[in-house]
């Protein structure tokens, strides 16, 4: 059946990509996930563990092992909010700022090497066809 098939071979690019990205990442000294995080926060550096789980559709306790490994591996670190004592802030200190490139080019690598030899019209219909299956499972 076409639809098992299309199930199998999603599952198969979403294990190999992972592996891929994981082996990439390992380099790094960075585990899966760990580099959403840090790009949330290229993005909104300051935002608060409840709003990285909110931002990156992670459970809080999740969130919370990834900061706490992060800010031991140096790359960010937390600081109460000086208007909300409650809150804590997650900030990218110079270290986690300077991940960004190598991060990217891992995402990059990746991303081509899983696009290649593909033609622009390909790729469109890919794009718009991934775009419906992302809203079919909202």
């Amino acid at each position: 059946m076409i639809e098992e098939e299309i199930r199998e071979i999603l599952d198969e690019i979403s294990n190999k990509k992972r592996r891929g990205y994981s082996e990439k990442l390992r380099q790094l000294n960075l585990h899966i996930g760990q580099d959403q995080l840090l790009c949330r926060l290229w993005k909104e550096d300051g935002i608060t563990q409840s709003q990285l789980s909110e931002r990156l559709n992670c459970e809080p306790p999740t969130v919370a092992n990834m900061v706490k490994a992060l800010e031991n591996y140096g790359l960010i670190y937390r600081q109460r909010d000086p208007l909300d004592g409650r809150v804590n802030r997650v900030y990218l200190t110079p270290k986690g700022q300077g991940l960004k490139e190598p991060i990217e080019e891992v995402w990059r690598k990746q991303q081509d090497k899983l696009l290649d030899g593909m033609s622009s019209d390909e790729l469109l219909l890919l794009k718009a066809l991934l775009e419906k299956m992302a809203r079919n499972l909202s």
